[in-house]
């Protein structure tokens, strides 16, 4: 009896390595094939010339810190997510911004008002019959606003029996009013009172801004307390 051995074709590893390095040789033909024919620009219907290089395929050396990268406008990139809110968010903040600087710096009014007389200080003059009168009256003023004002003018008018005493200074009373003298100087009297009228004007300014302000008052002073006699 005879036996038959038969052997399989199988490839051996020398001849798989032959074969891959065939393969990337021919890979690198190819791609120096390619290497060789020049750019073409292929323009068309659905194609237009790029403006970038003209359909040359290559852009000059003096011109490459001149140009930017193209972008496709469908890329994500140019569409930030969350754009209108950041619009929105940065129209309110103008407004808000805008709403505060009219606030403060929108003038507010200034009040002035009456603090009463603190001090009255009265000389008699016997030989002419005359009541001098140096009132210290004080004024409070109210600043509504966020920066501080300046008072450029202060005057005020004093009248007694409805005439016109004297403007900011001492009131003298005699002549027509001789009378006070004697009212003033009554020893039978403990309270000597007498009406005065008083007239303020305030001119104030602040930020460009001016305005004036005027204050009627009506006093009782006492002219036989804290007396002097020349």
């Amino acid at each position: 009896m005879g036996s038959q051995h038969s052997t399989s074709a199988h490839p051996s590893c020398k001849q798989k390595k032959e074969d891959d390095r065939e393969d990337l040789l021919a890979e690198r033909e190819q791609e120096e094939a390619i290497a060789q024919f020049p750019y073409v620009e292929f323009t068309g219907r659905d194609s237009i010339t790029c403006l970038t290089c003209q359909g040359t395929g290559y852009i000059p050396t003096e011109q490459v810190n001149e140009l930017v990268a193209l972008i496709p406008h469908s890329d994500q990139r140019l569409r930030p997510q969350r754009t209108k809110q950041y619009v929105l968010l940065s129209i309110l903040l103008c407004l808000l911004a805008s709403g505060l600087v009219v606030f403060f710096l929108f003038p507010h009014s200034v009040l002035v008002d009456d603090d009463g007389i603190k001090v009255v200080k009265v000389t008699f003059n016997k030989e002419e019959s005359l009541v001098i009168l140096a009132i210290t009256a004080t004024l409070k003023i109210r600043n509504s606003n966020f920066y501080p004002v300046a008072v450029t003018s202060l005057s005020s008018q004093i009248q007694y029996m409805n005439t016109v005493v004297n403007f900011t200074g001492k009131a003298e009373m005699g002549g027509p009013f001789s009378y006070v003298y004697f009212f003033c100087t009554l020893p039978d009297i403990l309270v000597h009172n007498i009406v005065i009228f008083m007239r303020t004007s305030v001119k104030i300014s602040y930020i460009g801004h001016m305005t004036q302000s005027s204050l009627e008052t009506h006093h009782y002073v006492d002219c036989g307390a804290n007396s002097t006699a020349v």
